[in-house]
């Protein structure tokens, strides 16, 4: 931490950071990566320097972390935080030179940092570093996640039969973390004595290293070797550490001859793993590889709405579907846009509503801002009334089809610059004349229908962003 007065406010919004990040992140990255951190803040609380143990750290956080901090330390300090990495200080002789390594040498270059020595764990009282919270019964399903979610309750029901091992992957922040917890909470509420373990790729090549250097080899394949469960996040961390992926390799098939059961997750699929053995990419591929993908529309508003709710809030569906259609990426960012919103309402003691929202995301909505364009009208109001893009421009006449259209029609005329015969043509080769009764019928409806005035006034708010 910051040298100085534990009283002083450049000590107190660090702690505050750690705090935020504690509760945001997985436990094994977490102690990995932020809770060695040392931070010196400035009188001023706009720039924080972060130290850190070695140049390996330094580029990872850097890359992957960074701009988190930063984001939290601005919200909480309600300025504009840059931070920096700095080495911290280390003490003690140098590391020697890479001639003829030992096999020893050549395990400990491969960590990120080795901690001083403490007692290790057996296999008998290692602890399943489970996240209670991420279960099935919190995890929102959609068609983005539908066949990973089922092949994962398959894997928690029937441990060491079909689809082993199953390997997860998708992009940051979908949820395959949330998953692979599941699975163990699950299986854990079934089978209470069953030895499961969950732990990021990192903390697996950090136990490899630790096993080499204290020379307790016998107690690391105890650990992994016995397991009924091995959940495993990131496992593209294994990247040019070839001890590690030997000794993984190892684990793998005395799990799999012992018909215990293998979960991983990745950043891409198994042939896309870059500098991993074949063997070991071929063994990620021998049992069951699914995606998961962005969440789509509803999904993301679902979301939205559930975790409104874990926090005692109610989030009003068109307040949901205004962040949704603007925080596309991934469930960590609508996250971090759900807790904007719900401190911006405490905060102004306001209601939440789409202004409030416009407000509290201004940032990112000044980001994300473009001119709108008659195919973002026909997207948004496709997926406001669950329809397929296409059928803005098909022929298709059901009723289902043909008020979103001329919805669609009308925002385009009013929104746009456009010309009725330009808008036409857009809609599948139209006529001017199509356009215009669609028009002036949605505008008369507004007048009368409040529902419709409702719908219309939220696409608005949507498409203005």
């Amino acid at each position: 931490m910051q040298q100085g007065t534990p009283d002083t406010a450049q000590h107190d919004l660090w702690l505050a950071c750690v705090d935020r990040l504690a509760q945001d992140m997985p436990e094994q990255q977490f102690n990995t990566w932020i809770r060695p951190l040392s931070a010196r803040v400035t009188d001023d609380l706009t720039r924080v320097t972060l130290l850190v143990g070695n140049r390996f750290k330094m580029d990872w956080i850097r890359t992957q972390y960074a701009a988190r901090i930063a984001g939290v330390l601005s919200e909480l300090a309600e300025n504009e935080v840059t931070i920096e990495l700095a080495l911290a200080p280390r003490e003690g002789p140098a590391r020697s030179t890479p001639a003829a390594r030992t096999l020893q040498e050549q395990v400990l270059a491969e960590a990120p940092d080795v901690p001083s020595p403490e007692p290790a764990n057996t296999g008998n009282d290692a602890k399943s570093r489970l996240n209670p919270a991420l279960t099935f019964a919190t995890l929102v399903e959609g068609s983005a996640n539908r066949m990973a979610r089922a092949a994962a309750m398959h894997v928690a029901g029937s441990l060491g039969q079909l689809y082993n091992p199953l390997f997860i992957y998708g992009g940051v922040g979908l949820g395959k973390t949330h998953l692979v917890h599941a699975i163990g909470n699950q299986l854990l509420a079934d089978k209470p004595h069953a030895k499961i373990l969950y732990i990021h790729a990192e903390q697996f090549v950090t136990d490899v290293v630790k096993s080499y250097q204290r020379k307790t080899f016998d107690e690391f394949k105890e650990r992994y070797h016995s397991l009924d469960l091995l959940l495993i996040d990131d496992v593209q961390f294994f990247a040019n550490k070839e001890r590690t992926q030997e000794e993984f390799f190892n684990a793998f098939e005395a799990l799999l001859a012992k018909k215990s059961h293998i979960v991983m997750t990745s950043d891409t699929y198994p042939k896309g793993l870059a500098d991993i053995h074949e063997r070991l990419v071929s063994r990620f591929d021998s049992g069951l590889t699914v995606a998961i993908e962005p969440p789509e529309l509803e999904m993301r508003v679902a979301i939205l709405i559930n975790k409104a709710e874990v926090e005692g809030t109610v989030m009003p569906e068109e307040v949901a579907f205004f962040v949704a259609k603007n925080v596309r990426s991934n469930v960590r960012e609508l996250e971090g846009a759900l807790r904007k919103i719900l401190a911006y309402s405490r905060f102004n003691q306001k209601e939440i509503s789409i202004q409030l929202a416009r407000d509290a995301l201004k940032d990112l909505l000044s980001i994300q801002n473009r001119q709108i364009s008659v195919e973002n009208i026909q997207k948004t109001v496709a997926d406001f009334y669950k329809i397929k893009v296409a059928d803005m421009y098909s022929k298709k006449r059901p009723a289902s089809i043909a008020r979103p259209r001329q919805i669609a029609m009308y925002l385009a005329k009013e929104l746009t610059q456009k010309s009725l015969p330009e808008i036409g043509e857009l809609f599948g080769g139209r006529d001017h004349t199509t356009v215009l009764h669609a028009v002036r019928k949605m505008a008369a409806e507004r007048a009368q229908l409040a529902e419709l005035n409702q719908q219309l006034h939220v696409l608005e708010q949507t498409l203005k962003g």
